[in-house]
């Protein structure tokens, strides 16, 4: 692939992760946010072949864009999900806390795809290294809790607003 159609693949898959983020995060609304987020990772799970072998450059988009658009639509949510989920003397800093966590978990993967690579090719260990992040993510949001519709501020006497 030249660079355009690298950019455009990329396009195509941001557009998707837009539209996902904003669908599911309506959708958690009327569904709950791990109900939401369960869907959005079984949706991912379910396009992996699509997005991991594609047999051409359309679906590869097309692969990219539901996988981008479903991965979102978990991601956008569970800021939301755990706002509600953190005391409020805790709140500000709790989603980025838990994301820097992830990112500090989610670190060593580049060695485990490494070693997977010299065993099977990228697709494969993309799509296994895909795989199993979606169903970790299922179970540890199905064992969760949830405080959907949680109202902010009780924490602290005096901190509602009269006449609100």
């Amino acid at each position: 692939m030249g660079v355009s159609q690298k950019s455009n693949l990329a396009a195509i898959s941001m557009v998707g992760a837009i539209i996902g983020g904003i669908l599911f995060g309506q959708i958690s609304d009327r569904i709950g946010r791990r109900n939401a987020m369960m869907l959005a990772f079984l949706g991912a799970l379910l396009a992996i072949p699509m997005w991991a072998l594609p047999s051409g450059i359309a679906k590869l988009a097309a692969g990219a864009f539901v996988l981008q658009f479903m991965v979102q639509g978990a991601w956008g949510v569970i800021p939301a999900h755990i706002s509600e989920l953190a005391p409020d003397s805790i709140r500000g800093s709790m989603p980025g806390f838990a994301y820097q966590c992830g990112n500090l978990m989610a670190s060593y993967i580049v060695q485990l795809e490494a070693g997977f690579a010299e065993r099977w090719n990228y697709a494969m260990v993309m799509a296994i290294s895909a795989a199993t992040i979606f169903l970790l993510a299922i179970f540890v949001t199905a064992v969760g809790r949830e405080k959907r519709g949680q109202e902010f501020g009780g924490d602290f006497p005096g901190s509602k607003l009269p006449g609100l």
